[in-house]
This record gives C-alpha cells, structure tokens and sequence, in this order.
C-alpha cells in the first residue's frame, strides 16, 4: 500500500512515512543564481540505515554553504559526490533542521520515534581508521558538514541524518528558533573552544567579525559566557547596537575604513605605507573601543580575503586568528613579519564533533545561548534568502524556513 506525499505545512501520521516528499532541489545544470538554482521538486523520502534517523523537518535554518552549493563555487559538490561514487543527480541540502524523529534504524538507542529533536552538521565514517584510533572525527578524512557535502539535507520534508548527529530539541524554544543557529553555534564553539592554547577565558579581548550575522552572534555570547571581552566588526552602527545588545562591549563600523582586500606587496614602500596606515587606524580604534591599549588574543574569522590581513596585523603576540569560511574570497595574503616575529597563529576550524556540539545544544537547552532568530520565511521562499545572504541583505541574527510547522510561533512545550 502505497502512502502518498503530504503539503507542505502539514504532516502524516507520526511514524508513518510517506513514498515521496517536496524538497528544495539543486541541480548542477540550474547552478548560479540560488532564486534559479532551489527549484521544489517531489522526491523520494530517504530511507534510514542501521545507525541512521528520518526527521520530520518542522523548520530549517539559512546558512552560507548552501549559497556555495547553489553557485557551484567553489566545487560543485553534486559532481565531487559523483566523483566518490554516489550516482545521485541532485542535491537536497540545509544544515540546521529542528524536528520530529520519524523513523529510526534498526541499531539506534538514543532516540525514539516522536523525539523532538535538531541535528549538528559533523558527519564522518565512525569506522574510519583516523577515528578508530581516537582522534577528533571532524580532522578525519570522512568527515564531511551534512547536508552541504552531503545530500538528505534540512530543505525537504524529511531529512536523513546519522543517529550521533541527532540532540534534543530545547523545549524553551519554537520551531524555527531551534532551527536556526546550530550550525553556526556549534561551529563558534568550535572555534573559540577547540584550540589548545589559544581557548577563550577570562578577560579575553575577542575580535568577532560579522558580529551581527549568524557566527557573530553565536561568537559574541560564548566569549559573554567565557568571561570575555567581545567587540564586534559590522557594517553599521544599528548592527552595532545590536551586538552590544547580546553581550558585545562595543563595535568597529568596517565602513569608516577602506584599507579591506589583498594588500600591496611589501617592497612598495608608498602603497605598504598607506596600507598600514589603516590598518593602524583600525587597530587604534579597537583600543578606543576597549578603553586601553590591548590587542584581540582571538580574532574570529570568516570573510578571508579582505580581512585576514587585517585579522593578522591586529591579534595579539601568541595569539590566535581563528578562521571557518572565507565569505569574501579565498585568497587571503598575511605579512609574515608579523606572523613569525610575534608568534600568531592563524587556525583553520571547520565544523563540529560530536562533544562540542553536545556542550554548545546543552547551553541552549540551559537557556544561557540565544539562537537570536532575525527572520523567519517560508519553504517557497529558500532560494530568495539565499540571494540576500549572499549580498548580505538578511536580517541581523540568524534565518529559518518553515517546513513541518504551518505557522511561525509553535513547538514550545516549557
């Protein structure tokens, strides 16, 4: 007996799965413009493995690896999935998925049918040998960020995620709040967590860029938390406003500055000269913010190319320019002068595992991390809010779909 798909907004029978689904499809052929690329298709719903979990997607949250999937920059990662031997034509993607689990594998122990649930984006081969041998799963060479390297993502009805991916829902909040900042709250954790030797603590000066966007706004209340001291790059003075509201003790308007971008090489004395001088500039006006002459012992990071320059010359010695993205472009030139001589450390991040994102949800769930919702839109709406995050016309705060959920405001049950 067949059971036919549902509309969107509404859902089956709990536990019971339905044959096909509506998603948000890309296809490479459609790759460029992400209100081209997302087209709604009706597909297959996943089915679960041994160790895996079917959700009912009641809300999905907007984050930037999906702009890259629907432009096909840097990969296309339909083909690099091709390349590893799935056959599938097409990508499902989303990140952030706040829901219902639906249907479980024949080895999950950790959660039941009915579960309310939100999913971390760290997926790996839990038999690879890099793993086996007790390293972090998200170093290894299976690890891959769900639903952006993989496929069976958040924008659909249903998703597909492993059984350690999936945490409990926080009761406190609705659908599309849980939705909407796991993977940026449990990649800043990451960050400003998972590097021995430079972790933040207390009284720590922390330099956020985009402190107003998705990362920034996870970054600035875990320095909060810490006992830090967070300043926020933005690109106005209400964002500014806004990050102070959330912890920041002040902010820097990256617009008052025209120093952003690969910088002139050093032997041109003129165009290093004028280069440095804004930096300088810049550097002097976060001590102004701080209310003294202390450097960032974190600078986190996730423009890359216009600002990794910058990020350098500003951190302080033995300190750390910590960096997940690279939203400007991916060419970012450091001055090496001031890297070697006063010992910076410049540190990619990528991710999460398991035991980072645990202690990120678990604050959550504690109340003491806001996922600061900016805006909320609806499943038609995925390839629009796309195109604005990519020109970085969002809301401040972070954005959800709604899929499950019929209406905004649902899903608290404390």
């Amino acid at each position: 007996m067949s059971n036919p798909s549902v509309p969107v907004g509404t859902l089956p029978d709990l536990g019971v799965v339905p044959d096909s689904m509506f998603a948000q499809v890309v296809r490479t052929e459609r790759m460029g413009d992400p209100r081209n690329a997302f087209v709604v298709e009706e597909m297959p719903v996943p089915e679960p493995g041994p160790r895996d979990v079917l959700i009912a997607v009641m809300a999905a949250g907007i984050n930037f690896n999906n702009v890259w999937a629907a432009k096909g920059v840097p990969i296309d990662v339909i083909k690099v999935r091709q390349k590893g031997g799935d056959s599938r034509d097409f990508h499902v993607g989303g990140s952030d998925a706040s829901g219902i689990v639906w249907a479980v594998g024949e080895s999950v122990t950790k959660v039941s049918i009915g579960d309310e649930v939100v999913v971390h984006h760290g997926v790996w081969d839990e038999n690879d040998p890099w793993i086996l041998a007790g390293k972090d799963p998200m170093t290894a060479p299976s690890s891959k960020i769900w639903g952006y390297e993989t496929n069976d993502g958040s924008f659909a009805q249903f998703c597909l995620a492993a059984e350690h991916q999936v945490m409990p829902k926080a009761p406190r909040l609705t659908w599309e709040e849980a939705a909407a900042a796991t993977l940026v709250g449990t990649t800043a954790y990451r960050m400003l967590h998972g590097w021995s030797g430079n972790t933040v603590g207390e009284g720590d000066i922390v330099l956020v860029w985009g402190g107003s966007g998705g990362l920034g706004t996870q970054a600035i209340q875990l320095v909060t938390l810490a006992g830090a001291k967070a300043i926020a790059v933005v690109s106005s003075a209400e964002r500014g406003r806004y990050c102070q509201d959330i912890g920041a003790i002040g902010y820097l308007d990256r617009k008052q500055f025209s120093h952003w971008g690969v910088p002139p090489h050093w032997a041109d004395t003129d165009a290093q000269r004028e280069w440095t001088a804004g930096a300088r500039a810049f550097g002097k006006a976060l001590w102004d913010v701080v209310g003294e002459r202390r450097n960032p012992s974190i600078v986190f990071e996730h423009p890359g190319e216009d600002t990794i320059p910058t990020s350098i010359f500003v951190c302080d010695s033995g300190g750390m320019v910590v960096i997940c993205a690279g939203t400007t472009g991916y060419t970012a030139v450091v001055d090496l002068r001031y890297h070697w001589m006063r010992q910076k450390r410049l540190q990619g991040s990528h991710g999460t595992n398991d035991e980072q994102a645990y202690a990120y949800n678990q604050l959550v769930v504690d109340g003491k991390i806001d996922p600061c919702l900016g805006q909320v839109a609806e499943f038609d709406d995925i390839g629009d809010v796309h195109h604005d995050m990519d020109l970085g016309q969002l809301s401040p705060g972070n954005t959800a779909v709604l899929i499950g959920a019929p209406e905004p405001g649902l899903g608290r049950t404390s």
